[in-house]
């Protein structure tokens, strides 16, 4: 069809179009991938996306999420559609999993946006293209209202979003209302399916969409443009919030860790501001996007905790991760904050032994401790040896690893004196709950420490000579 046949809300949409692959690259054959439903909305956006980008550079990506019966034919639906169109076609099925108190609407969009950044990345896509309108950022700003959002909330959907953590993507269609989608859908005849869960009222957007806007739209016809400026305005109000917060990231930023903060720092700040630049940190780490409650949380027992001195007091569990303070560094890390054995504070949770008649291994599993003693030798270029250990002095006795009893000791360099795990983890900085490390020891002589290296002690007379071998403690995580 050409252009001077086209209505003034079909140009509409292909104006829009044009104007979002005018900003995504200046590159002419940088794939663009549609996030293609089948529906209404991103079907008319597929079609435009290909009369105005053209048939090589488009990718039609389908989520296949298993939550309706009609999942198959829609897939099929959508694969002949694409075809039709002379564009290639990628579907992928995902489970969706509810966790805690998760919506449905929100597992299934998280499952759906990590399969579509994943197949951006298979497919070499530089931009992932949604077909949200305007009537869905009305609905987006009303539900963060009663929700009571924040102002990063009531922004709503973003015309282009480039976080570094996914591909970009881009709303083409933001500023196009649903009525003039439907138009260019039928002046094109083209051919979409109708969810039958966007008819359930018992969904909050469905609720808002079919009995809260109908009647707005009667009393206040220029709604949607008014939530689409109170969006507006509170993007611009957040980036505000966001140059103020990376301020306030350099000055707490800890010097020997990129992803850790100084806890001092952060606490100099008032609570407004802290939570501020709590917020900001996790979402520069990719973490999952914190309620305000716990966020209030989080900076309780940061307060708490530097008013008793015991930063090991501090136990915030959050989408996996677990926020952690040793010293005057806070960080995140992956699982959750049970501790393992912790003797130096009187806890125990001993593991059973393992034994091992070594004979020259590389490695010696241990799945109950979670990770794997790793055997190298020592190389005839090696000038260094400090850290490593005989061949003869492994091969005298069987090794055990072993958990912690207390009162361990360990000589670290040749001719310096014994000394207590609990002192050495002290000096090297390590958290207590990063202490339940195997022990191994050669008969009754403990020969390693992970985390703090070679027992000096446990050398044999004569031992100088000879082959020698480094040992490594390696966590399962660090060897996936």
């Amino acid at each position: 069809m050409t252009s001077d046949t086209e209505t003034p809300a079909s140009r509409l949409v292909i104006d829009a179009v044009r104007a979002a692959l005018a900003d995504v690259s200046t590159s002419t054959d940088s794939p663009i991938a549609v996030a293609f439903s089948g529906g209404l909305d991103s079907t008319t956006l597929l079609d435009a996306a290909v009369r105005c980008a053209g048939q090589p550079r488009v990718i039609a990506l389908h989520v296949h999420h298993g939550l309706s019966p009609n999942a198959d034919a829609w897939a099929a639906h959508c694969h002949a559609f694409a075809r039709g169109l002379g564009v290639r076609f990628v579907s992928r099925q995902v489970d969706v999993v509810r966790e805690g108190g998760e919506s449905l609407e929100a597992a299934a969009r998280d499952a759906r946006y990590r399969a579509l950044d994943a197949l951006c990345e298979e497919q070499g896509a530089t931009t992932l293209w949604l077909a949200h309108h305007a009537d869905d950022q009305a609905e987006t700003v009303l539900l963060q209202l009663l929700r009571g959002a924040g102002v990063a909330g009531l922004a709503a959907m973003a015309p282009q979003r480039a976080d570094g953590l996914s591909v970009p993507r881009v709303r083409p269609l933001l500023h196009v209302l649903k009525a003039q989608l439907e138009h260019y859908a039928h002046q094109r005849d083209l051919r979409w399916i109708d969810d039958e869960s966007n008819a359930d009222t018992r969904y909050a957007r469905n609720a808002l969409r079919h009995d809260v806007l109908p009647a707005l739209a009667v009393h206040f016809p220029g709604f949607r443009d008014a939530l689409a400026r109170t969006a507006s305005h509170a993007a611009s109000a957040q980036r505000l919030l966001d140059d103020l917060a990376r301020i306030d990231l350099q000055s707490a930023a800890h010097p020997d860790d990129e992803n850790a903060l100084m806890s001092s720092a952060v606490l100099m700040l008032d609570d407004k501001r802290a939570i501020n630049l709590l917020r900001y940190w996790m979402r520069v780490l990719g973490l999952q996007a914190a309620s305000t409650a716990r966020i209030g949380e989080i900076l309780r027992q940061l307060r708490d905790a530097a008013a008793s001195r015991d930063g090991h007091a501090l136990r915030i569990d959050h989408a996996g991760q677990c926020l952690r303070v040793y010293r005057d560094s806070m960080f995140w890390e992956t699982g959750d904050s049970a501790d393992p054995a912790d003797l130096d504070n009187g806890a125990s949770s001993p593991r059973a032994a393992s034994r091992l008649d070594w004979n020259g291994e590389s490695v010696w599993r241990l799945p109950q401790w979670r990770g794997t003693f790793v055997f190298s030798p020592v190389t005839d270029d090696d000038t260094d040896t400090a850290g490593s250990v005989s061949e003869a002095t492994l091969r005298l006795s069987p090794l055990t690893a072993r958990s912690r009893a207390g009162g361990e000791r360990v000589r670290i360099s040749a001719n310096g004196p014994s000394r207590t795990l609990k002192n050495l983890f002290q000096e090297q900085g390590v958290p207590g709950w990063k202490r339940d490390v195997p022990l191994l020891f050669s008969g009754e002589t403990l020969l390693f420490v992970p985390l703090i290296g070679i027992n000096r002690a446990c050398e044999r007379p004569g031992s100088e000579t000879g082959p020698r071998w480094r040992i490594a403690w390696q966590p399962d995580l660090v060897i996936a």
